[in-house]
């Protein structure tokens, strides 16, 4: 069923190529230079950490919601987790990982 309306589009569409067409577009510019720029590696680490972290609320968001029910050993198990990730974010930061340069 998903396959169908691609084949029977390609099958119906009209082609008109040309190098309008064909040309990349950015925003409305002309795109200049190569496509293939480094990136610094701080761009990775800012996204690491923000996975890190993500993945920290994707886990305290529902322990939050029941932990009365849950009594005082999930919560000292939450504590050591939200220290652990605290620890990392220290150290992250005392290396400079946070710091523009």
């Amino acid at each position: 069923m998903g396959l169908a309306p691609l084949v029977l589009a390609k099958c119906v569409a009209p082609r008109k190529p040309g190098q309008a067409k064909q040309s990349a577009y950015e925003c409305g510019i002309e795109s200049t230079g190569d496509s293939w720029v480094p990136f610094r590696v701080q761009y990775y680490l800012y996204a690491l950490l923000f996975v890190v972290f993500d993945v920290e609320v994707v886990f305290l968001y529902p322990w939050a919601l029941v932990w009365r029910d849950f009594g005082p050993i999930v919560f000292a198990e939450m504590a050591l987790f939200i220290s652990i990730l605290a620890v990392a974010l220290i150290y992250a930061w005392k290396k400079g990982v946070l710091e523009w340069r």
